[in-house]
């Protein structure tokens, strides 16, 4: 039985007096400082390589910034990740700006957590406070949970503590495999499913589309204005309206997850290049494909998918929306667009083209299990 380490974050509030809050924020100012500078160092110097760069910004970050020696450390990792996510992202050389307190804390060196107390290190000395503590018992059992490293943010003007937490789980062989569902991702349906019981599923996305088209119309009267506020206005729209979309694509993937068995395999499209794609649709539209969350919701479902012992396998997209699953016809006129309908020019078999996608993406998660000799076909088809 083979076990893979997952890592996930938790969320609790820190709860401060008055001289507690004094010196965690003038902390996390400070440390916010620090990070500026080491920034301007990389982005001045191109040097990524965190030997050389705690060698020639630890001590200015020590004598200057006043900051322990763990915070020091802390501080260069903080900025080489930034820089290096940036790079992940295609982002290649923008300089690395922190506006916001904030601290990353070492587990057992800068911060501790009990069941009573959470003790951070400040610049003058340490600190315990209390926290919220619902939901938080079973991550002290030692045997099943580590904790790892942890951040300290100030929002609206209370403290937050994030903090990674690492466990394992069992890994899914393929040959334990007793469920398949293709998946189908789009803008008219968030979602299409077909799953080895040959049955189909869908989530609408009208709610989506209308919500961003709301906030898009906003955006647009606000950037008009071009005032402080306006400006102001905006970024909180858009922090919302991420927010709202992450939780829709977190319970998405939940609902996927939890009414699938144990030891389902998850078949999805490669998106790769779909912002490309979209340069060919209607400018009016382009918004709309250009914004849609189709990353996250898969990195979610990679995730949960994980956590109950099933697995996810992308697969080549080309010809899923004009494949007929029932007799392998493929003709671009077999799809209508306008009406999302399917029609096999050969067959003559029809359904809505979403759940065309996902069938033939249900056949192809198949053809992937019988090339790897582990699937009896006869189990699941």
């Amino acid at each position: 039985m083979k076990y893979m380490e997952l890592t996930k974050t938790i969320k609790l509030q820190i709860y401060t007096s008055k001289d507690e809050k004094t010196l965690l924020l003038n902390s996390m100012r400070t440390y916010s400082d620090a990070c500026n500078y080491v920034s301007n160092y990389i982005y001045t110097t191109r040097d990524l390589s965190q030997v050389s760069v705690q060698k020639h910004t630890y001590e200015k970050c020590r004598s200057e910034y006043g900051l322990p020696s763990q915070m020091a450390c802390n501080v260069v990792r903080t900025v080489i990740g930034s820089y290096k996510t940036n790079k992940t992202n295609g982002d290649d050389w923008t300089e690395c700006k922190y506006n916001v307190p904030q601290m990353t804390l070492s587990w057992n060196r800068d911060y501790s957590l009990t069941a009573d107390k959470f003790s951070v290190g400040t610049l003058h000395g340490r600190i315990k406070v209390d926290y919220a503590k619902s939901n938080m018992e079973q991550y002290f059992d030692k045997s099943i949970y580590r904790f790892g490293a942890a951040n300290v943010v100030y929002k609206h003007g209370k403290f937050f503590l994030h903090i990674s937490v690492s466990y394992e789980v069992e890994e899914c062989n393929l040959s334990d495999i007793c469920n398949v569902v293709g998946i189908d991702r789009g803008i008219n349906f968030v979602v299409a499913t077909y799953d080895s019981k040959h049955k189909s599923g869908f989530v609408s996305g009208r709610a989506i589309k209308q919500k961003r088209a709301h906030h898009s119309k906003l955006r647009k009267e606000l950037q008009k204005r071009q005032t402080p506020s306006a400006r102001r206005r905006l970024k909180a729209i858009g922090q919302r309206e991420n927010r709202w979309m992450q939780d829709v694509n977190h319970c998405i993937s939940k609902a996927l997850v939890e009414s699938n068995p144990k030891h389902t395999l998850f078949v999805l499209e490669v998106l790769t290049g779909i912002r490309n794609t979209t340069e060919r649709v209607k400018t009016k539209n382009r918004y709309v494909s250009v914004s849609w969350s189709f990353f996250d919701l898969e990195q979610k479902l990679i995730y949960k998918a994980k956590q109950n012992q099933s697995t996810v396998i992308k697969v080549d997209p080309r010809y899923t929306s004009q494949c007929c699953p029932m007799c392998g016809h493929i003709e671009k006129s077999n799809r209508n667009k306008k009406i999302h309908l399917f029609t096999c020019k050969n067959c003559g078999y029809k359904s809505n083209d979403d759940r065309i996608g996902a069938m033939n993406l249900y056949h192809m998660g198949i053809s992937y299990l019988k090339e790897a000799q582990v699937l009896d076909a006869v189990t699941i088809e």
